[in-house]
């Protein structure tokens, strides 16, 4: 029986070093997926000696990750505990990886802006500039020595969690865990696609489909109003009043489809990327496929 291989504490924190630069190499294809294939260079190196298999393993992490870079560290942890796992025999396939890292990373990318960005660092750069508007050169310091030593503190203790707490899930791979694990995580990774397309996934069309002659005392008559304040005033209290600012009711395609099925647009541009995406077309040609729609769509009026 082969001797079991097991990552030291000097490789977890060579590991922890190069998680500092998660976004050293950012792309809009699979985002920081390169920074992590970095971050696990030194795993890999350790627990599979054949190049085939230390091959398959970079080929695994060069897949699509994206969270907040200060709480990566708890995702780099599990997944170390995994590896560490399947290089021992363990029954941990590539979709099990990949499963917990999806899982993890949106709900812990929600957690990184509210505590990093509006909070721990807010208050550390308004204590370093009170101090450094009246001169005090340790103003500066203290903003960039405290900010860096929590922030690495933080990505050490919590990788260190994620590693612990990846290595107990990982013992009990007969009781059906880690397949628990993976298949809520496909689940909470299907509902963030669901939120990320209502957020980010825009589409507005721009044509009309009817426009109404409206009766004339449906709409404000702005000859009609006194000059001055007083007709601003009497504007804003016929406005009150329901009164239309046009004497005309246009109604938009998009108004008509908010109405019925909101937001069904952005799911159905969501499920189109999707089944170009399994149809094995680059990512990069749908992204300049959707430019070149969307800008013949607006020149034409359509959207």
């Amino acid at each position: 029986m082969s001797e079991k291989v097991q990552l030291t504490l000097k490789d977890r924190q060579n590991i922890w070093w190069r998680s500092q630069f998660l976004q050293a190499s950012w792309n809009y294809e699979r985002m920081q997926n390169l920074g992590w294939a970095y971050t696990m260079v030194p795993a890999i190196k350790k627990l599979y000696t054949k190049k085939e298999d230390q091959q398959a393993a970079l080929k695994r992490h060069m897949e699509f990750f994206n969270t907040h870079p200060y709480v990566a560290a708890p995702i780099v942890g599990v997944t170390l505990a995994l590896e560490e796992e399947r290089a021992n025999g363990g029954q941990v396939d590539d979709a099990a990886i990949q499963g917990v890292k999806i899982g993890m990373m949106g709900p812990l990318a929600g957690i990184g802006d509210p505590v990093f960005w509006f909070t721990v660092r807010p208050i550390l750069g308004a204590l370093g500039a009170s101090l450094a508007v009246s001169g005090n050169i340790i103003g500066p310091l203290l903003f960039f020595i405290a900010w860096n030593a929590i922030r690495m503190l933080f990505l050490w203790y919590t990788q260190e969690f994620g590693y612990k707490s990846g290595r107990e899930i990982t013992k009990d791979m007969s009781g059906g865990i880690l397949q628990d694990i993976t298949k809520g995580a496909s689940i909470l990774g299907m509902f963030i696609i669901a939120v990320l397309a209502e957020r980010w996934v825009s589409i507005k069309f721009a044509f009309n489909v009817s426009e109404v002659q409206l009766d004339d005392k449906a709409f404000i008559h702005w000859d009609k109003l006194p000059e001055g304040s007083e007709g601003i005033r009497e504007a804003f209290a016929q406005v009150g009043q329901g009164l239309s600012q046009t004497p005309t009711k246009i109604t938009s395609f998009q108004q008509n489809l908010d109405g019925l099925l909101p937001g069904v647009m952005h799911l159905l541009l969501t499920f189109l990327c999707m089944w170009l995406l399994k149809k094995k077309v680059s990512p990069i040609t749908i992204i300049v496929g959707l430019f070149i729609v969307g800008i013949l769509a607006r020149v034409a009026g359509i959207m």
